[in-house]
């Protein structure tokens, strides 16, 4: 991918949601919520502090991630969905 994110950002491929619940009902297309979770693709070099010294992020390229229902930018690279959004709308990293 040729795209390097600014300042805090981070770009993130959601994962992909089950396609069945755990007791085996199918869920339809229609019916399927965007998932909450992704992978981080790429990070920008971190935020500034007051004093001007960089501040690096706490997530890496290949961190499985939680956000928000609503964070982030959609976005389409090389035929692809990512989103794009500040550290700060991650709420965790998944173990």
């Amino acid at each position: 991918m040729k795209f390097r994110p600014l300042h805090d950002r981070v770009v993130v491929q959601r994962v992909d949601a089950e396609e069945k619940t755990k007791g085996g009902i199918i869920i339809p297309d229609t019916a399927k919520e965007k998932p909450q979770e992704g992978k981080v693709v790429a990070v920008g070099p971190g935020g500034r502090d007051e004093a001007g010294k960089l501040t690096p992020l706490d997530v890496k390229a290949g961190d499985r991630v939680l956000f928000g229902k609503w964070s982030g930018t959609e976005i389409k690279l090389d035929g692809e969905d990512f989103l794009i959004m500040k550290e700060s709308d991650i709420m965790g990293i998944v173990a």
